[in-house]
């Protein structure tokens, strides 16, 4: 009854039914295999301390930039050099950009600083000066961006000073010295409108000069976002969603086989009784 698998139609169906279960399962597998990274990731940063509490630690210990040092306050000392305005970025429901100062340390490279947030269109809005000479910064330790991070325009045409996406590799396009890749976000008043006589991060410093911000709105703080890929956000989700449908699949694949197979049988066994002509019987 069953010498129809041995056919070339059934060979090609056997080996595509062997070959697809077991690559449904992988899949299924690996995409719940990031679900319970995530919800790893996100019960271990429960536990940890909120990284802007931690104490403050030099730039080049936290980096590179994970989702261990996201968030944690980094220190760097340098002189502020290129300013450039990051456009259409949102803070509190209210429209604005971003001021970005680049900070040039003594080892030639320089930290993107977001010094704060501005309302209002970018060009048109008076921004506050950086504070002149030696200044040492703290601030929280954020990765570079990419086109997949909110409030990000990777279409290009902005006027120049302005730029879409705080990421080392488009900063390094338009300034002459190497850029650190990863940036910070200021959460101190003095340290990014330089208003005291005193270095960014608190302490005193007779090589700083400092010149007040002229001509601008109050900055505010740009709160660190969490790294991406971390905790139980929609994308964590999603691969459960893809977890269920590539087993799902699998759960499929077998029916079909199973289905096929009883088809055949049953039209075999039909033959053999003789209810049916054998040019009725299905093609083999």
């Amino acid at each position: 009854m069953y010498r129809f698998l041995l056919t070339p139609r059934w060979w090609g169906i056997n080996l595509f039914v062997v070959l697809a279960i077991p690559f449904c399962v992988f899949m299924g597998t690996w995409q719940l295999g990031r679900f319970e990274d995530r919800v790893q990731t996100h019960e271990a940063a429960e536990k940890q301390p909120a990284p802007g509490t931690m104490a403050a630690e030099p730039l080049d210990e936290l980096l590179p930039v994970d989702t261990v040092t996201s968030g944690r306050p980094a220190t760097a000392t340098g002189r502020y050099a290129d300013q450039f305005l990051v456009p259409g970025r949102k803070l509190d429901d209210r429209s604005g950009f971003y001021v970005l100062d680049m900070l040039r340390t003594d080892s030639g490279k320089a930290l993107p600083v977001v010094r704060g947030w501005l309302p209002g269109k970018a060009g048109q809005t008076p921004v506050p000066a950086a504070p002149t000479g030696l200044v040492t910064v703290t601030g929280d330790l954020q990765a570079s961006e990419n086109t997949g991070t909110d409030g990000v325009d990777s279409k290009g045409g902005l006027p120049d000073g302005q730029v879409g996406m705080i990421s080392a590799a488009s900063l390094v396009n338009l300034v002459s010295y190497d850029v650190y890749d990863a940036w910070v976000t200021l959460q101190d008043t003095d340290a990014r409108t330089g208003t005291s006589g005193t270095g960014a991060s608190g302490t005193g410093d007779a090589t700083r000069t400092d010149t007040p911000g002229k001509g601008g709105g109050e900055l505010r703080p740009v709160p660190a976002a969490a790294p991406q890929n971390s905790g139980l956000d929609l994308k964590a989700f999603q691969n459960l969603g893809y977890t269920g449908e590539w087993f799902v699949f699998a759960a499929f694949v077998v029916f079909m086989w199973f289905r096929l197979l009883r088809r055949e049988a049953e039209a075999a066994r039909d033959l053999k009784l003789g209810l049916i002509a054998d040019e009725d019987t299905p093609a083999s």
